[in-house]
């Protein structure tokens, strides 16, 4: 079966196919990509995230003044956004971008995520509590085979997560312009409807991540495409703690 599109930017349609391609399937075994390895990778980016997310969250809290971590937000938003677009287009370098990536993102979260803790008490031990717990269930839910990675099931996935990039840069835009969408952002029942079904389209595509992750080591990827394929679950991990850290701030609020 040959290799199908995601919805993670970082996992295209021919990601795995064109370095295949590109070796001609030449690759010492011992050079070749594995899931353990791939593993191994993300727990290495997971740590990274963690001690500069630890760096902005502590410089916060000595503080709290938005001040004190404002230039190290916007270097992790735009350092983690470069970091990110390099890695897709040269993925032989993901070794080296791929724990820049995690190190950029980790100052964002970790200063978001003391600027929410200091309002809303523990939030973020929860989200993280939360997002991990996540991984962990989707990982076993399809390593049981519970989900079916089907043709209709990655399309719907992909058709939903684009609806939801689509609509964030449409308010992104509108927002210039003081329209806002109350309903949606807020803390009544649509709001955190719409946040709950953002969650589940985020916790799903790590489905999609760990079968193309797969297909790609079955493909026999080279060695380099473990530190890519780590690189994309930690695009996907990102985006779902940030949708719940703002479903648990919706929720908090209504307190």
């Amino acid at each position: 079966m040959p290799l199908m599109k995601t919805s993670n930017p970082a996992f295209g349609s021919k990601t795995f196919q064109d370095v295949v391609g590109r070796y001609g399937g030449a690759i010492d075994v011992t050079d070749r990509m594995t899931l353990n390895g791939t593993v191994n990778r993300t727990g290495f980016l997971l740590v990274c995230a963690l001690v500069s997310a630890w760096f902005t969250w502590r410089t916060y809290m000595q503080s709290h003044d938005p001040a004190d971590v404002g230039g190290w937000l916007m270097l992790g938003v735009f350092g983690g956004l470069i970091t990110a677009m390099v890695t897709i287009f040269k993925q032989n370098w993901a070794p080296i971008t791929a724990p820049i990536y995690a190190l950029m993102q980790g100052l964002f979260l970790g200063g978001i995520s003391a600027v929410l803790n200091v309002r809303y008490p523990g939030i973020a031990v929860q989200a993280v509590g939360l997002t991990f717990g996540t991984l962990f269930v989707m990982l076993l839910v399809y390593r049981s085979g519970l989900i079916k990675v089907s043709d209709k099931f990655r399309i719907g996935i992909i058709a939903a997560t684009g609806g939801i990039a689509l609509f964030y840069f449409l308010q992104m835009i509108l927002g210039f312009f003081h329209i806002n969408f109350i309903a949606v952002n807020g803390s009544g029942p649509i709001g955190i409807a719409f946040s709950l079904f953002v969650c589940a389209i985020a916790a799903l595509n790590l489905v999609l991540d760990f079968d193309f992750i797969e297909r790609g080591v079955n493909a026999g990827a080279p060695k380099y495409m473990e530190w890519y394929g780590a690189f994309g679950i930690m695009v996907t991990l990102v985006w779902l703690y940030l949708e719940i850290l703002r479903l648990l701030s919706k929720m908090r609020s209504r307190q």
